[in-house]
């Protein structure tokens, strides 16, 4: 089976800090971070809720959530795969309005691989 190409999701200021090859998530280094549901929604690893994903491309979420979605079971963990090198220029990107925040931009902890994070197992 063939693989899909890597799209490259942007942060508001232009970079590409993640790639998606549907349904996962990898950072830079390939390593996969996250999923994101045939609704757009984006999920970490452990399958918390982490935003949603826009056209433009890049993984937005409101400043204040006072809705928890529930947690999903993420898929199982996809190998390894290798980023391009050069990746291309992104659209011009909209303001976002003060209630939103670019997720890779001003909260990329959320979006963590899978033996790391805040909410990872100890190891006893």
């Amino acid at each position: 089976m063939a693989q899909s190409a890597l799209i490259p999701i942007y942060t508001t200021k232009g970079d590409a800090e993640a790639f998606l090859q549907y349904p996962y998530l990898f950072n830079r280094n390939g390593d996969w971070i996250g999923f994101v549901t045939p609704m757009r929604e984006v999920y970490s690893v452990l399958g918390d809720f982490v935003g949603t994903l826009t056209n433009d491309p890049r993984i937005i979420r409101k400043r204040a959530t006072s809705t928890l979605k529930p947690r999903l079971s993420p898929p199982p963990q996809p190998g390894r795969v290798y980023p391009p090198a050069t990746v291309p220029l992104p659209r011009l990107m909209a303001e976002l309005s003060h209630s939103v925040i670019d997720v890779l931009q001003e909260a990329p902890e959320r979006l963590h691989t899978v033996d790391s994070g805040e909410q990872r197992q100890d190891l006893d």
